[in-house]
């Protein structure tokens, strides 16, 4: 039975691997938790208690070997494998993620992009020309496509991920403004731009607030 993890564990994986990461290019060898701590703003007992979910990696004594654990957080992270995405949506947030070469370093292989604007079609991304929706469904069956990035319309987007997912795509990574419902085992990761810019508009209200308060006041 596979151990489950809580959400919250699973939200700090990728900045721990980013992280190790850089470590690792600065030619760092090993590292403590409290030294991580201190990088990151994590307590090193957090840390140390999320890597014991997965067996622990340290030795006491030593610390963690820093590439050790960056490839390990890797394929927990499922980076030791390749997957092919195709971008459905070739407006300017389409094309700026086509454009973003570190998708290649995490194992992410943009192989084909599709709008349904006549007037796209036969544009170059990278060397990826842009398709017609039409031929979205055999591209994906004859491609590997395992993920789809979805930048279109949300009156749209319901629509088109029905569609994905009954040609066989495996997880939509969804910037439309509408929470999906997929088919079960079909995973799903919602990303609202307005929602992360209002938590930010949040943060400065209250930050700002607290400046007023006067001395001493609850």
């Amino acid at each position: 039975m596979v151990k489950e993890i809580s959400q919250a564990v699973i939200g700090r994986l990728p900045r721990y691997f980013r992280y190790l990461g850089e470590l690792k290019d600065d030619g760092v060898e090993r590292i403590s938790s409290q030294e991580l701590s201190r990088i990151m703003n994590v307590t090193a007992s957090q840390i140390r208690q999320d890597f014991n979910n997965f067996g622990g990696f340290g030795q006491q004594g030593y610390g963690y070997n820093v590439e050790y654990l960056y490839t390990e957080i890797g394929k927990i992270l499922g980076l030791d494998k390749t997957h092919h995405l195709i971008i459905v949506g070739a407006g300017n947030l389409g094309q700026a993620l086509a454009n973003y070469m570190n998708f290649e370093r995490r194992g992410f292989i943009f192989t084909g992009l599709f709008d349904v604007n006549p007037a796209l079609y036969g544009k170059n991304i990278r060397g990826i020309r842009v398709r017609p929706m039409e031929e979205m469904a055999d591209f994906v069956r004859q491609n590997n496509v395992d993920i789809a990035v979805l930048t279109i319309p949300k009156t749209e987007a319901e629509k088109v991920a029905s569609q994905l997912t009954s040609v066989g795509i495996k997880a939509i990574w969804n910037f439309a403004h509408v929470d999906l419902a997929v088919p079960e085992g079909v995973q799903v990761e919602n990303v609202h731009l307005s929602d992360s810019l209002m938590r930010l508009s949040y943060n400065i209200n209250r930050y700002e607030a607290e400046k007023e308060r006067p001395s001493g006041q609850a």
